[in-house]
């Protein structure tokens, strides 16, 4: 299987059935040497911007992310959509109820969405969800990850996305109850929902715009709109800021820098997964450690710190 084989059909490759297929099958055998070896060639041409929305249950982050779909494809653009549902309790399988609320041409080939369900992950994301954003980052030309929705835990969106919104629902008491110490670090821009509410809007979007006055995403300046899926209310004012935002990243290496940051964090935590706190441990016995040289792939760099570990027992 390649990357090829993969593409829409209109660039000649198999389609949403056959990346269908390919992202089950990585989700069955994460580490057989199929999935591996396409991981390592998508590692090598990512072509998305990555846009990660998160933001309690019930903000409209569904709906906020129909909207940027149906923008994205009017100007021509492919759309990858990873959408993280609840798990049922009793199969553990995603209940698609996002999917269904972002999916409005399933028949359009310029666009792909995925469910995946979060089990007992406490950070809005499933556990494949940096494979699977992987490959769809070299496959589409945008890729929107929605997280589950779990109020204050969620940061995990940050370590896959490349910019990150966050969704504040107006008119819910006090709009600023989710703008917790780990929630307001990661988001580079904070979008207030349902603006067609008018004055609640309004003072949802002064109230965060002033808690986060002196705020700042790194050397990014957060921005605060007020977005209205229903009406289209500011819908272009947040696509000229998510596109300022990726050109910010291509300034200046900016955006090689945080994807290796975010690769060498995820390369931590599956290290962390497979063998524990006792395992990063025995790494520097052996005169190794869980870092990422510059350059080097998170799958192939895991893949040889797997090998070190378990030979070394």
């Amino acid at each position: 299987m390649t990357l090829d084989a993969l593409r829409p059909l209109s660039q000649g490759g198999g389609g949403k059935r056959t990346l269908a297929a390919a992202l089950a099958a990585l989700e069955r055998d994460p580490d057989g040497d199929v999935a591996q070896r396409l991981l390592d060639e998508a590692w090598r041409h990512p072509k998305a911007h990555v846009v990660g929305v998160t933001g309690p249950p019930g903000v409209g982050k569904s709906s906020l992310c129909a909207a940027l779909v149906a923008a994205w494809r009017k100007s021509g653009r492919t759309v990858g959509v990873i959408a993280v549902d609840p798990s049922s309790k009793a199969s553990g399988g995603a209940l698609l109820g996002d999917r269904v609320r972002i999916v409005h041409d399933s028949a359009d080939e310029g666009s792909f969405v995925r469910s995946m369900a979060a089990r007992d992950r406490l950070g809005g994301l499933a556990d494949q969800t940096l494979a699977t954003m992987v490959l769809m980052r070299a496959l589409f030309d945008r890729v929107l990850i929605e997280t589950v929705g779990v109020g204050q835990s969620e940061t995990d969106v940050a370590g896959v996305a490349d910019t990150v919104v966050f969704c504040v629902q107006p008119g819910a008491g006090d709009s600023l109850q989710f703008m917790k110490a780990g929630i307001v670090e990661i988001p580079h821009l904070i979008v207030v929902t349902k603006a067609d509410l008018g004055a609640a809007a309004e003072r949802a979007r002064a109230d965060v715009a002033g808690a986060l006055s002196l705020a700042t995403a790194g050397d990014w300046p957060l921005r605060t709109l007020a977005v209205s899926s229903r009406s289209g209310a500011g819908a272009d004012d947040l696509m000229a800021a998510l596109e300022a935002h990726r050109a910010h990243l291509v300034q200046d290496g900016r955006l090689g820098v945080a994807r290796h940051r975010q690769s060498e964090g995820w390369l931590q935590e599956a290290l962390r997964e497979r063998f524990g706190t006792r395992g990063l441990a025995r790494l520097a016995a052996l005169g190794l450690d869980a870092s990422l040289p510059a350059g080097a792939q998170p799958f192939e760099r895991l893949r040889e710190l797997t090998t070190a570990l378990e030979t070394a027992r």
